[in-house]
């Protein structure tokens, strides 16, 4: 049972069982194969209907007027509807399945009456998992009722937000048999990411040359191009771990964190400075990668949120050259397997760019400098001839021109009256003025924050059941990270002596 936990319920029921009173007075159901006589007041039971009462022989019967409760037709499902009683291939076939989904409010009420149904009539137990999801609330946690006026009425919302903004409103970040509580505020952030895939796919559609030949990926790509798809494996990878896992609402928000900030917000954005330089043809074109980036990533979606990505699918691959073993819906299409492969070196040298890229853009907002204007920058770095390589995207995107690259090794710039932002691997200088108390003081809280994250890492990697569980790739990733935080938080140090 999934999640563990409602074993013990379960077992607590079963071995504390009680009487059940399978009768109700309903007008719809199966009736109870009871009959009663007029004559001897006794009672025949029988799957047929009898022609006289098996105790007094007498004609004068009539069958019970109440009906099985729903609950005893419904433990019957599993095998009843293939066929039972009969050997159907059906029953054969089918019966005992793998997973059963349900809410864990009728734990016993259906799944356990299933399964004692299914031991007493076939000697095998309906399904060998059973998956118990929550229970949806309103956005304080309480119970939707008409009583309260706080029930969101599923059509209405389909109608305003749509069927996949609603389904990513209950679903995204759930666990297993955790109730999920649901507001307009969560429909809107499905219609948003709705909308946001859409543009983005429109954006790429619309990028690509009428009768296009070849989608194939180049032998070299750039960078970006080399991140992206590494990041697009790592993805897939965590979210068939977590399906298999049956962490459903923890895998669609991986695949959310993945197109939304960094598909959308900065490969694409990536993209479009190449497509407006790609007529020399000197390097690459950025196509290929967009399109196989996108249509893994429907793929890996379309469970989640199926029209919108249907869609979408049906009107991307109609741009792209004929395949004659593409299937013709993305509900039949093969779901998306890794392959296995990190590109650690992209990965590190597009993280650099994009932190540099961030710090900027946050202290251009935190000193209220326009969107629009240019701002002269520097950056210090060791990797030179890799950030040099960045440089159009880090201009476009941070609007810093004039922007200097040099190591630190051959001259630090002047620094004098400047901010300075200490990240992983490089500096940037911002020549503007800058309010050096108030500076002084982001840099105080900055160390302080390092401190905590480098104390959490040091007890994380000083924990033997960590360290003996965790996957030999995850250990290395919180070693790098403590190392980059020691470095980071050494320089931050040296900035503030400098200000003293």
């Amino acid at each position: 049972i999934i999640p563990s936990r409602f074993t013990k319920v379960y077992l607590n029921w079963m071995e504390n069982i009680r009487d059940w009173c399978i009768s109700r007075q309903l007008w719809w159901g199966h009736r109870i194969p009871v009959w009663h006589c007029e004559e001897c007041s006794q009672i025949t039971v029988n799957a047929d209907q009898p022609e006289r009462c098996t105790h007094c022989g007498s004609s004068k019967i009539y069958q019970e007027s109440d009906v099985l409760d729903t609950w005893f037709s419904s433990a019957l499902w599993p095998h009843s509807t293939l066929g039972w009683p009969d050997d159907t291939e059906d029953l054969r076939h089918f019966y005992p399945t793998t997973v059963m989904e349900t809410g864990y409010d009728i734990l016993f009420f259906w799944v356990a009456r299933m399964i004692m149904m299914g031991l007493e009539n076939t000697g095998d137990i309906p399904f060998r998992w059973v998956y118990l999801h929550g229970l949806i609330r309103d956005e304080q946690g309480e119970k939707m009722s008409k009583i309260r006026g706080n029930v969101i009425n599923p059509v209405e919302a389909i109608e305003e937000y749509g069927a996949d903004a609603l389904r990513f409103a209950i679903t995204t970040g759930s666990a297993p048999g955790n109730d999920v509580q649901v507001s307009s505020q969560k429909l809107e952030a499905g219609r948003n990411f709705a909308n946001k895939l859409w543009n983005a796919s429109r954006f790429v559609i619309r990028s690509l040359p009428p009768g296009l030949e070849d989608t194939a990926l180049p032998p070299v790509l750039p960078v970006e191009d080399r991140w992206i798809l590494s990041r697009l494996d790592q993805l897939i990878a965590k979210v068939n771990h977590l399906l298999e896992d049956f962490q459903f609402g923890e895998a669609e928000r991986e695949i959310y964190d993945f197109l939304w900030h960094e598909f959308c917000d900065w490969y694409i954005e990536l993209a479009k400075i190449r497509l407006r330089r790609h007529s020399d043809k000197l390097e690459p074109s950025p196509l290929p990668v967009l399109v196989q980036t996108l249509e893994i990533s429907l793929r890996l979606l379309h469970p989640f949120m199926p029209f919108i990505t249907e869609e979408i699918w049906q009107r991307l691959v109609s741009h792209l050259p004929q395949d004659e073993s593409r299937p013709d819906s993305v509900t039949i299409a093969a779901y998306p397997t890794a392959r296995g492969v990190t590109d650690t070196q992209a990965e590190e040298e597009m993280e650099s760019v994009i932190e540099i890229i961030h710090s900027i853009r946050n202290a251009r907002a935190q000193s209220r400098i326009e969107p629009a204007r240019w701002i002269e920058a520097q950056i210090c770095t060791k990797n030179k001839p890799a950030i040099e390589s960045h440089r159009q995207s880090i201009e476009t995107l941070a609007r810093v021109q004039p922007l200097a690259i040099v190591d630190p090794r051959k001259g630090r710039g002047n620094r004098e009256g400047a901010l300075v932002l200490v990240l992983r691997n490089v500096e940037v200088i911002l020549p503007m003025a800058v309010d050096l108390d108030a500076e002084r003081h982001r840099l105080e809280k900055e160390k302080e924050a390092l401190q905590a994250k480098i104390a959490r890492l040091e007890t994380r990697l000083s924990d033997s059941t960590f360290l003996s569980k965790a996957p030999p790739l995850i250990i290395e990733r919180e070693q790098r990270k403590l190392l980059d935080s020691q470095v980071r938080l050494g320089k931050i140090k040296e900035r503030l002596t400098q200000l003293c």
